[in-house]
């Protein structure tokens, strides 16, 4: 698909471009590191498409009308462009995880580079957190969604003009339709999925089609353009100017150009994250861009401000900026385990200027331009290769977790995972329980038999790890089986299917461990709290008409100890453990290049209070109806009269939120135990 003489023609220089480009990545630069005074300094992403549009398309339309243009040339001469900064961002982006991120976040890292080097960020980033989203924060290749939109882009349209082209067909016609269905795409779809509106090509191309409708316009009909603008200027005059002045096209360069501005300026403005964007709205930087481009060279704002030579540098050098700047706030944010102070982002923002200048000048322009062009490109792809092979692998490793670069492993969550096959298979087939619902499933090496079970949800399964742990000491196994814990409790009949199953699992999981003969003693976990105040609607199976909460888990917890008890069961009921605001991981012991860990690792009292008073009034309400059960307070061990703390000496004892690290599992099941030997268990006042 080459078409011979394949020296590509490019448009004339124009300064004032490089100069929208500065404004663009300024914008991006400034909401990127002051977000709440830059609040639409976002919209320049959409300033680059159009700038990208008309450029790109500029091109494309001129040589294949001269019979000049080559695929090979175009996208070497795009490779030589985009892929040397590129590569040296991804490899520092490496480099520098490798010092300070933690396992699950460098095999995110990982993902990340792999999606930036075969440009398909947008797809990895639209099936994780959106663009706005807290996390998104300390995503340090996040905003290499843009440069994904751009390279698709250059992909799929110059081979859809060179076959339109070679049809006949008319390339004006073909770019008025695809942007015309892509911006109704992207107004309908942001109603219904504005995280996919916003990552998606299909919803973003309009943008870059806007700037290819102006380069056909202006290539095309420069006749027509030129006496439209003759009359608009001509009128325009007599109502500026007070004498009669000559029209020659300043007057309304002068005037596309301000309005363009002032619509940017708007932009920066109104447009904020708590809108649905693009939709609409992206039509302001858009148009904007359209009018300053279409203004021309001369126009007062284009000649004054934007081909400023300050201006005109910023935007040369827009490129590596953009690629530098978010790592680097990004990592900035993460090394400092909280938004950084706030110099920290001047400083970030000067690096970020700094490195970009140095990329641009020792790295872009000597692998861009000179002899040897074939060579760079073949080199360069490799190296691109290489570096997508080395992202997905550490992705696929689990972010390297054997690394020597961190003197600490990462508290983790040791909760019984469906997809864990093997362990969960085990278990079920000791017991003849392959065809049931049972969500949670594992036996400890000690036996097939073991006389102490484990019942309940997630919280039951994490306090596995650590009592089975403990109890091999002594010579003892543990079966834990799980789903919901009550009987005869259940979410409303509209629930999905797998609460359906979950549900369906837990009535056969305590009905299983209440008949189990070698079962002497039942160990009863439920996340309580979360069904009281924040989980789903439950109703009775048997008694419908109980719709209040309380009275739901109250009759539910009833039912089950009356039929634990009646099969001879000991019961050791345990009181939920309490919730962590936060993440866990920054309650370690460390500190990522000198910077300090500061994390509070606690919850006030007050807190705490608020959250369980409800669930512990209840379940010390029905208790004492059942004094042959023993309770065990995991709170008890967490809290005193001023907070609740999530650390024992070192050793951070969540893993996230609400559920028990491998430590914490370990901590909590050296009391429990305990307990099961007759001791006294602590309760909290």
């Amino acid at each position: 698909m080459t078409i011979e003489q394949p020296h590509l023609s490019h448009p004339k220089y124009r300064p004032d471009i490089d100069g929208l480009r500065a404004v663009a990545v300024l914008a991006v630069v400034a909401f990127h590191a002051f977000p709440n005074w830059a609040r639409g300094g976002f919209i320049g992403v959409d300033v680059f498409f159009v700038i990208s549009g008309y450029l790109i398309s500029t091109i494309i339309f001129k040589n294949l009308d001269k019979g000049t243009f080559s695929f090979t040339e175009f996208y070497a001469r795009r490779i030589k462009r985009i892929f040397p900064a590129l590569f040296l961002v991804l490899i520092a982006c490496f480099a520098f995880g490798w010092f300070t991120l933690l396992a699950d976040e460098y095999k995110q890292l990982g993902k990340h580079i792999a999606a930036g080097a075969g440009f398909i960020s947008n797809f990895t980033l639209w099936n994780e957190a959106g663009y706005f989203d807290n996390s998104a924060e300390t995503k340090p290749l996040l905003h290499l969604w843009s440069l994904g939109i751009e390279e698709q882009f250059y992909i799929v349209w110059p081979l859809f003009l060179w076959f339109a082209w070679k049809r006949k067909f008319s390339l004006l016609t073909i770019t008025i339709v695809v942007a015309v269905a892509s911006f109704v795409l992207n107004v309908n779809g942001i109603k219904q999925d504005m995280v996919a509106t916003f990552y998606s090509p299909q919803t973003r191309f309009w943008e870059l089609l806007s700037g290819s409708l102006l380069a056909w316009i202006t290539l095309y009909k420069k006749n027509g353009l030129a006496n439209f603008k003759h009359k608009l200027d001509y009128w325009l005059s007599r109502i500026v100017f007070s004498d009669k002045q000559e029209a020659d096209g300043r007057v309304l360069s002068n005037v596309f150009s301000l309005v363009g501005l002032l619509l940017l300026v708007y932009g920066f403005w109104r447009i904020n994250k708590d809108l649905s964007f693009p939709g609409k709205w992206a039509l302001v930087p858009v148009i904007g861009a359209v009018l300053i481009i279409t203004a021309g060279s001369k126009a007062w704002v284009n000649r004054t401000i934007l081909s400023n030579k300050v201006a005109v540098w910023f935007g040369l050098i827009s490129f590596p900026l953009y690629l530098w700047h978010w790592p680097i706030l990004s990592f900035a944010r993460i090394v400092e385990s909280e938004l950084p102070s706030w110099n920290l982002p001047i400083v970030a923002v000067i690096l970020s200027v700094a490195l970009a200048s140095l990329t641009y000048k020792l790295v872009e322009r000597p692998l861009r331009f000179g002899k040897r062009g074939k060579i760079k490109v073949v080199f360069l792809v490799l190296l691109m290769a290489i570096v997508c092979f080395v992202g997905y692998g550490t992705y696929e490793r689990n972010g390297l977790r054997d690394r020597k670069s961190l003197a600490y492993l990462p508290a983790r969550i040791e909760k019984l995972r469906e997809d864990d096959k093997k362990s969960h298979n085990i278990c079920l087939n000791a017991y003849g329980l392959s065809n049931s619902n049972i969500r949670f499933c594992r036996l400890s090496i000690l036996g097939n038999r073991p006389h102490i079970a484990l019942i309940g949800d997630s919280h039951a399964a994490s306090l596995f790890s650590g009592l089975s742990k403990v109890l091999a000491k002594d010579n003892e196994g543990l079966l834990m089986l799980g789903g919901r814990l009550f009987i005869d409790v259940a979410t409303y009949p509209d629930g999905s299917e797998s609460e359906v199953n979950v549900y369906k699992g837990g009535i056969f999981a305590t009905n299983f461990i209440a008949n189990e003969k070698t079962i002497d003693t039942v160990i009863m976990v439920s996340r309580g709290p979360f069904y009281i105040n924040d989980g789903w609607n439950f109703y009775l199976v048997n008694d419908r008409k109980v719709t209040n909460k309380l009275e739901v888990f109250e009759r539910g917890m009833r039912n089950t100890l009356d039929l634990m008890i009646a099969k001879h069961k000991k019961i050791i009921f345990v009181i939920d453990n309490p919730e962590l605001d936060g993440d866990p991981n920054k309650c370690q012991d460390y500190s990522r290049l000198g910077a300090k860990n500061n994390f509070d690792c606690s919850i006030s009292r007050s807190s705490y209070d608020s959250r369980h008073n409800e669930y512990r009034k209840l379940v010390f309400n029905v208790l004492k109806d059942y004094p042959s059960i023993v309770i065990f307070d995991q709170s008890a061990y967490l809290c005193d009269e001023v907070k609740c703390t999530f650390k024992s000496g070192s050793s951070v004892l969540y893993g996230d939120n609400d559920h028990l690290s491998v430590a914490g599992s370990e901590y909590m099941a050296s009391h429990l135990v305990d307990v099961l030997n007759g001791g006294r268990s602590k309760i909290l006042k």
